[in-house]
């Protein structure tokens, strides 16, 4: 068994963990930041810029609080960072060590901006940088692949939103997120075996919407780096706009459909697709669109669309596994990749 495959199904207990130790943490933090900003600012790389997408879609929907992402080249290369008024500066890293990031929240700091790190390691130096502190509280990540520090963050931004907006029933469905996770891992496992289908794979397209637009990308992420797969990720609306050219029969099309606002957009394109010959690999809960899928990937009725990217990740975090098994590659060891990633 892989060190992966362990962390993948280790990550409800994360999310329990986190829920339960920062909760009181992050009360403390809004009760420091509310009114004192009028948009949110991210800094991130990697899987953690991932989640920053979600909380573009988390916190524009939930709190009408725009998210903008930061460029750290600017406060590093170029060494000309802007005007950061109004701006609540958050920098996510499962590490905390990159010295772009850790540089956006030093110079939110030196503009008397409030900043938070959500961050794996308190004593980072992204952590030290930040005068709020979020624990990811997920120990440590032995695979190369982000997979349980990338749920902690979404759950983390998730509890941001919901203390920001003191709503008591998001809270209660937050809570109730790691057992959705639970139900995903197992309704997972008959399709481990079908990845073998993919073996030859070189090229695929990812597919989510609104919320799940960062599950698109992350996937997308983890398929490229276990697997060494051209992973191109898009919106459904995007991929409409010239991309749906590449929809054939060698390249498949993984969608990610979870219930929502998004699903009828997803489940129409999906028909779409099926109608130009190409095979999808579909995650959801539509028995219809598992129904057209070549492999289904099923999640559990009931999840809140708010939440459903901390579940509809995780087939395709054991897509990306499964397949690189498939390939004769080490799931753990990923070619080329280092656990920490420090960029200027």
């Amino acid at each position: 068994m892989s060190l992966l495959f362990s962390e993948i199904h280790e990550q409800p207990v994360i999310i329990r963990r986190l829920l339960a130790s920062e909760t009181e943490r992050v009360k403390a933090i809004v009760g420091q930041v509310r009114g004192k900003f009028d948009y949110v600012l991210i800094a991130a790389r990697g899987s953690s810029d991932n989640a920053a997408r979600y909380a573009q879609y988390l916190f524009g929907v939930q709190n009408q609080i725009q998210v903008a992402l930061a460029t750290p080249s600017v406060f590093t290369l170029y060494q000309r960072p802007p005007r950061l008024a109004g701006a609540l500066v958050v920098g996510i890293s499962q590490s905390g060590q990159s010295p772009d990031i850790v540089a956006v929240i030093a110079e939110a700091h030196q503009q008397g901006r409030p900043t938070i790190a959500i961050t794996n390691k308190v004593e980072s130096p992204l952590a030290q940088a930040a005068a709020h502190v979020v624990n990811l509280q997920a120990g440590d990540e032995g695979a190369v692949a982000a997979t349980k520090t990338y749920t902690a963050s979404l759950a983390a931004l998730a509890l941001l939103s919901t203390l920001l907006t003191s709503n008591a029933a998001h809270l209660s469905q937050l809570n109730a997120a790691p057992a959705l996770m639970e139900q995903t891992l197992a309704l997972s496992s008959p399709a481990l075996t079908r990845a073998e289908r993919y073996r030859f794979l070189d090229r695929c397209v990812v597919i989510g919407r609104g919320y799940n637009y960062a599950t698109a990308f992350e996937i997308a992420l983890k398929v490229k780096e276990l697997t060494r797969v051209v992973a191109e990720p898009y919106s459904s609306a995007d991929f409409r706009h010239g991309p749906i050219a590449l929809a054939r029969g060698d390249v498949p099309v993984l969608a990610i459909a979870p219930s929502g606002l998004a699903e009828e957009d997803m489940r129409t394109l999906v028909t779409d697709l099926a109608k130009l010959g190409t095979e999808v690999i579909a995650v959801s809960a539509d028995p219809a669109i598992l129904d057209s899928a070549r492999v289904a990937w099923p999640l559990p009725t009931g999840v809140p669309e708010w939440l459903s990217p901390l579940v509809a990740v995780l087939p395709g975090q054991l897509f990306g596994m499964a397949l690189a098994e498939a390939k004769g590659y080490d799931p753990d060891k990923p070619v080329g990749l280092t656990k920490v990633t420090e960029t200027l």
